[in-house]
């Protein structure tokens, strides 16, 4: 037995410290934005199934064992060999950075993780109905549900423990490594335990299972175990983006609905008293009202309090589907069958979410999908006459695809939105915007809960910036005062928005943003004719579609350097930070691509993380002189509160006046970080 339950927790632990860890390395390459990690999850859900359907048929061979120690010694010889080539053997080399452009970058990600963790992942996914199917065979009149509830304990433990106690001691080279120690001890003791199980035959009596369930699942139970992994699978990640997109991107936050989709297993498969039908449709209905009074006064209400309410609606749900789940659970003859039916209906989950449910509505409308189908399994699991698994699974099949039509008919052409968008990157939204300072109404764009700029009608404001960069701002002093403004000045900008930096530059001057988002360029550069920020300068103006750092790092290996007068980076005003921004290794390329007088500023007004105490560790490490401006917001003026930490290499490029009379300078009193690089930032050091 402790064989058994080491190897089920070992493995479930690593991977769900993989899962973490790689997506950490590859956010950098793929733009930083939060579908990075929703199209790893998708890329998981995936591989766990491989590893569930390679199980199910390795159960059914003669040589199981012997076939199971052959590929566990040819992943950790991969991995080895991997090791060789890479600064570690999970974490490619810089050879195999993508180059994103203007389309969609999942097929590159795919690539990515497939050669990078796809075969140890694999393996590792294959381990729990494995080792539950031994123990079956070798204790027949045991119960395997305990060793469910324990991998799933381990796969809790390995996503906490990877944020609190590895990420913040260790770089990723580092964590690499001791990741594929890890799977090498872990391979020798299942190819131990498979070789031992080696010629066991399942039993044909039947076990110790509460009820009598050996008789072959029918199609209907396998559909119902399909749509049951589903549910759960559709709310995690809808719940996922729902916060992360519409209510806050705080980092970290997709470990919290994780976490609770893993608890509810544990919970659920425990043999303990928590499947408790009538308790959770109570439990279930009051937070759905809460989650309700949410959504109508969301604008009013303490983030805190939101999480809270879609936290307690989603666990909820997944104690609902992962109950049922457990009350329909096989004997273990059909232990596989069941984990692969489990594990594809998570995949189609994660399918449906990832895939298609952007082309087909312009909201995150597949969380109240998941929401309605919740609803009808409870329905179902009240009425013990409509218990019969043909009639369950044909109604909630049938009430999942109308509810989809349902949604696109009703929801998406109602929306308050003049435009919605919604594509890898997430949800924009052109919508009409109501000035407060009397110089009349306009356009915003929006992107989940940051916005992204406004723009007036009215002829004679149509070119005033407004909001975070109002001329009073930290951006507004420096380039309304720049010596070179309208004489040659170069300017280069992270994030577009609308282009409203635009207006700070006249005839002669160059302005070159990049942009990651193509909808936002789209949008940006006049379609629909919203926004003429760019349409209207008189400066020289380019966009470059592609991620910031990825094409400032291609120009400088070409040679193309823009000496840029100014450097603006406005990608940290989200509570999305994108980290390999505001590295070490990133800032070495902004100072190649700056004048030696070149002044850079970054936009860093944020609810949740003060970022000044890394930009002053990155302003000692290069020798740059520092201010800090912030401003309050003004209605007359249409602004917003902002911060900005102005920073040159060259102190006089700071000396002017109107500059030097708002700003207080960047030093230690805001605290201090140990140095961001591409291999180590920890972004729980500055939550606030």
């Amino acid at each position: 037995m402790f064989q058994f339950a080491v190897s089920i927790f070992l493995s479930a632990f690593l991977l769900f410290q993989v899962q973490p860890m790689i997506g950490k390395f590859i956010l950098p390459w793929f733009g930083g934005t939060p579908a990075v990690w929703s199209t790893a999850m998708l890329f998981f859900q995936l591989f766990l199934t491989g590893g569930y359907a390679y199980a199910y048929w390795l159960v059914k061979q003669k040589n199981q064992g012997w076939i199971h120690a052959g590929l566990l010694g040819v992943t950790a010889a991969l991995l080895l060999a991997l090791g060789l080539g890479w600064p570690s053997p999970v974490t490619p080399s810089a050879e195999w950075k993508p180059d994103i452009g203007a389309g969609t970058p999942i097929p590159q990600l795919f690539l990515l993780l497939t050669v990078s963790v796809g075969l140890p992942y694999f393996v590792l996914a294959a381990n729990s109905p494995l080792m539950q199917a031994w123990f079956s065979a070798l204790f027949p009149k045991s119960s395997y549900a305990r060793l469910y509830s324990l991998s799933n304990i381990g796969s809790l433990l390995g996503l906490l423990a990877y944020p609190l106690l590895i990420e913040p001691w260790l770089s990723l080279q580092a964590q690499g490594w001791t990741w594929a120690l890890g799977f090498i001890v872990f391979a020798v003791l299942v190819g131990w335990v498979g070789v031992r199980a080696q010629g066991q035959q399942r039993p044909v009596e039947k076990t110790s299972e509460v009820d009598d369930k050996s008789e072959k699942p029918s199609f209907a139970m396998l559909a119902l175990w399909v749509i049951l992994g589903a549910t759960a699978s559709v709310f995690l990640l809808a719940t996922t983006n729902q916060i992360t997109q519409e209510v806050a991107v705080i980092p970290f936050l997709w470990i919290l609905p994780l976490a609770l989709y893993l608890l509810s297993f544990i919970l659920a498969f425990s043999d303990g008293p928590w499947v408790q039908r009538r308790l959770y449709a109570v439990l279930f209905a009051v937070a759905s009202l809460a989650v309700l009074y949410v959504l109508v006064n969301a604008a009013g209400l303490n983030i805190y309090i939101q999480i809270a309410a879609y936290s307690a609606l989603l666990f909820l749900a997944c104690m609902i589907a992962h109950g049922e789940l457990y009350l329909l659970r096989p004997s273990s003859k059909y232990l596989t069958t069941f984990y692969l039916m489990v594990s594809v209906g998570g995949a189609l989950g994660g399918i449906f979410v990832n895939l298609i449910a952007p082309f087909i509505f312009t909201g995150y409308w597949e969380f109240y999908l998941a929401w309605l189908v919740t609803f009808v399994i409870l329905i179902l699991a009240l009425l013990p006459r409509w218990d019969k698994p043909q009639f369950r699974s044909a109604v909630l099949w049938g009430s999942s695809i109308l509810a989809v039509f349902a949604i696109m008919a009703a929801f998406n052409p109602f929306s308050d939105a003049l435009v919605a968008v919604r594509n890898f990157y997430g949800l924009i939204r052109v919508k009409e915007w109501q000035s407060v300072s009397g110089r009349g109404d306009g356009y915003v764009m929006i992107h989940g809960v940051t916005i992204h700029g406004t723009q007036y009608l009215a002829p004679e404001w149509r070119d005033e910036p407004t909001i975070h960069f109002a001329r009073n701002s930290g951006l507004g002093l420096v380039l309304e005062n720049h010596p070179k403004q309208g004489n040659g000045m170069r300017m280069g900008v992270l994030g577009l928005g609308i282009g409203m930096m635009t207006t700070y530059a006249g005839q002669g001057d160059s302005v070159r943003y990049y942009e990651i988002n193509p909808a936002v360029v789209e949008y940006a550069e006049g379609k629909g004719g919203y926004f003429s920020f760019l349409l209207d300068s008189p400066a020289d103006v380019s966009v470059v579609t592609d991620d910031a750092r990825l094409a400032l790092e291609r120009e400088l290996a070409e040679g193309n350097l823009q000496n840029f007068d100014v450097l603006i980076l406005d990608t940290f005003s989200s509570d999305a930070i994108p980290a390999h921004l505001i590295t070490k290794e990133a800032f070495a390329i902004y100072l190649q691509h700056m004048t030696p007088d070149g002044i850079l500023i970054a936009h860093i007004s944020n609810r949740h993380i003060d970022l000044r105490p890394v930009l002053y560790g990155l302003a000692q490490e290069f020798g740059l002189t520092g201010l800090v401006v912030d401003t309050g917001g003004e209605d007359a003026l249409d602004s917003y509160p902002s911060r900005f930490v102005i920073l040159s290499p060259n102190p006089q490029s700071l000396q002017i006046p109107e500059l030097q009379a708002r700003a207080v300078p960047l030093d230690d009193s805001y605290g201090t970080v140990r140095l961001w690089t591409d291999d180590y930032s920890n972004l729980f050091q500055i939550i606030r």
